[in-house]
């Protein structure tokens, strides 16, 4: 099964951008706090960064690793031109480079696992390049897909939103172990109320009332790796947190690509799910979308952050 992940995601290593700069993706080997999993940590930090330059996560597919993810997509030519920085986490889980998205460590908020070494990560950089910690953001694709709802819901402390392509709803593949396959979960058999999936959110972070990331998800329809109804499970899970309707408030056709469809919900777009028809597990990234969702092309005034707006708009 994990082959196929890999197979999936052979096209993004043949799209590596032209980094018109002397920056390049560095290793960061001192200790930059708790990471009990041993997580690898790549950065990628311009030659000219904003006065407070906001972070982005992105963590990579499995099989794949942070080189391929930072050369599989435009975010490290993007940080260049508007000043911001990117980590490029690095599986531990040799077998397979899958992310711990399963164990109960990586699930709750300062607990351990991947998701901790990845938090880890944050905290250091915000503190080393002056960064702004309300303009944090995460993406991935497949097993970082996963890894982006996991630190969405163990660590809405650090993230002001999230954009995850071809995943799985937070807590899907929850297990005992760190390197849990979910085949029920992948298949689509994993199906909860939205008020269960809402507490399994909620139990990431026990005890948080304050503040919550908006969350954008893509997904094809004929995904064959982690099946489509992983996309109505990860609304439901949503709409629930944000005490929304599953019923969107606008549908909008053929968006970003000819053939998606986009639902908006709430009346505060707190949480965007693309529908892409036909589309496979080897969904094609939107940076231009996500940075538009995430305001990563501002870089003055009134900028998007945490703590600013809310679901409900109050």
């Amino acid at each position: 099964m994990h082959s196929i992940l890999r197979s999936a995601f052979s096209w993004l290593l043949a799209i590596t951008p032209i980094l018109a700069n002397a920056a390049s993706l560095q290793k960061v080997t001192s200790d930059f706090g708790p990471n009990p999993r041993n997580v690898g940590f790549y950065i990628y930090v311009p030659d000219k960064l904003a006065v407070k330059p906001p972070i982005l996560v992105n963590p990579h597919w499995c099989h794949g690793d942070a080189q391929a993810c930072y050369s599989g997509s435009q975010y490290a030519t993007l940080a260049s031109k508007y000043g911001f920085i990117v980590i490029y986490p690095d599986s531990p889980n040799t077998a397979d480079k899958c992310w711990d998205v399963s164990s109960n460590a990586t699930l709750t908020h300062d607990a351990g696992g991947d998701s901790l070494g990845i938090a880890s990560m944050v905290r250091w950089t915000l503190e080393k390049y002056n960064g702004d910690p309300s303009r944090v953001f995460v993406t991935g694709i497949s097993s970082g897909a996963m890894m982006t709802s996991v630190l969405l819901g163990a660590y809405p402390d650090i993230f002001a939103a999230g954009s995850a392509f071809a995943g799985v709803p937070y807590g899907c593949f929850a297990g005992n172990g760190y390197g849990v396959w979910s085949d029920a979960c992948a298949t689509g058999k994993v199906k909860k109320t939205g008020a269960e999936w809402a507490a399994m959110v909620k139990a990431g972070y026990p005890g948080y009332t304050g503040w919550r990331p908006k969350v954008q998800i893509f997904h094809g329809t004929q995904d064959e790796v982690l099946n489509y109804v992983n996309f109505d499970e990860e609304v439901k899970e949503w709409t629930t947190v944000f005490g929304y309707s599953d019923t969107p408030t606008t549908t909008t056709s053929n968006t970003p690509v000819n053939g998606w469809t986009k639902y908006v919900y709430g009346n505060n777009n707190w949480l965007q799910a693309y529908s892409a028809a036909g589309v496979s597990h080897n969904i094609q990234n939107q940076e231009a979308t996500a940075m538009e969702w995430f305001d990563l092309t501002c870089t003055s005034g009134d900028c998007f952050k945490w703590g600013q707006g809310s679901p409900t708009g109050r």
